[in-house]
């Protein structure tokens, strides 16, 4: 429902909205034709995804468009993220401050654009965002398909497919709690105690999108905290087996994530956070330094400009960050809480076996596609 499909859908039939409108257009689109004067600028295929284009066919899937009524005639041309959509003109250069004949470029949604200021801009680089949700994002040679739909590609701006999901859980689970408290004390804390006894699923409210989808989804403890401490440490660990079932589930349809992983978001950027996760993952997670949708634009913008394509202006610009690695003395309770994750998620019926095998089998899952017979949930 909150499709840019559907919204286009919503607003043309509103009112007599379908005779009277001129073109169809997303947010950045509109910023594009402020700048450049043109009043129907292309858009590019980031932003297009959900509004009902194809990335698989490079066109627009007219059979659902036609479906919920937006006509074909209103839509705008779709061409590939950092593509010149044309210049700055004299009008936009007196209101902005924005110099007359610079070029404007098409950009991607916030997430991609986070995605390349993290350096997952590659086949089998991947990067974990830990914000208000988890949302891990990485980049692949050939489309991950998806029977549970739990995991969608955009499309790369070299032909490439970006895969990734969206959890509904992540850092907003630290709220319950601790939403007014020190962070940091807290973060130092957890590190200092150690593993939690106990074990929860953090998730607020009820259903689940990523990396399994089931709307009767809900949070759940195994045992008690003894403490705040065990409590905040135990929310952490939470987020963190999450992720690793993620990328068991990535590797179950084919991708296989190299390392190091690369970590974002307000989250993603807590030391200790990020050394839990490396300890469940197994591997090392390097911090990025500027994980940003500002700097994911500026290194598209310089893709075809300053340098020649986007790999070469992530390479030039992207700055790796921090490694930090395994606690391997905390390894083996983190693994055993992991594997008691697992078995409460798959007993309540929200993962099958078969990715339930692939999430205990190693930490990168099992590698290969899911069979036909298991429906690759």
């Amino acid at each position: 429902a909150t499709s840019g499909l559907a919204k286009w859908a919503w607003l043309l039939g509103r009112g007599g909205g379908e005779r009277r409108a001129g073109a169809v257009a997303h947010a950045s689109d509109l910023v594009v034709a402020h700048l450049t004067g043109n009043p129907r600028p292309p858009t590019d295929w980031s932003h297009a995804l959900k509004s009902g284009y194809d990335p698989g066919r490079r066109e627009w899937a007219t059979e659902a468009l036609d479906a919920v009524g937006v006509p074909s005639r209103l839509l705008p041309d779709v061409r590939p993220p950092a593509t010149a959509a044309g210049r700055v003109s004299s009008a936009a250069a007196e209101a902005t401050g924005l110099p007359a004949g610079c070029q404007v470029r098409l950009g991607m949604t916030d997430g991609c654009a986070g995605q390349v200021a993290a350096g997952a801009d590659r086949p089998n680089r991947f990067v974990t965002v830990v914000g208000t949700t988890l949302v891990v994002k990485g980049a692949s040679e050939e489309l991950l398909v998806d029977p549970s739909g739990a995991v969608y590609s955009h499309r790369h701006p070299a032909g490439w497919w970006l895969p990734g999901g969206a959890s509904n859980t992540g850092g907003a689970a630290l709220a319950d709690g601790f939403g007014d408290r020190d962070l940091g004390e807290l973060d130092r804390r957890a590190r200092a105690r150690g593993p939690a006894a106990c074990v929860t699923y953090p998730l607020r409210g009820t259903g689940e999108r990523f990396p399994f989808v089931a709307s009767d989804a809900s949070g759940f403890w195994l045992g008690e905290p003894g403490d705040d401490d065990e409590r905040y440490r135990a929310v952490l660990e939470g987020v963190a087996f999450l992720e690793r079932l993620a990328y068991a589930h990535l590797g179950r349809l084919g991708t296989d994530a190299e390392d190091p992983l690369r970590s974002a978001g307000r989250g993603g950027r807590s030391r200790a956070w990020a050394a839990i996760r490396a300890t469940v993952l197994d591997r090392p997670v390097t911090v990025a330094e500027r994980a940003d949708t500002a700097t994911g634009a500026a290194v598209l913008a310089a893709a075809g400009t300053l340098h020649p394509d986007l790999p070469a202006a992530v390479s030039a610009m992207v700055r790796a960050g921090e490694e930090v690695v395994p606690v391997r003395e905390e390894r083996e309770a983190l693994d055993g809480s992991y594997r008691r994750f697992v078995d409460a998620v798959a007993e309540r019926g929200w993962v099958d076996e078969g990715l339930r095998d692939a999430a205990v089998s190693g930490r990168k899952g099992a590698g290969a596609g899911p069979s036909p017979a298991d429906g690759g949930n």
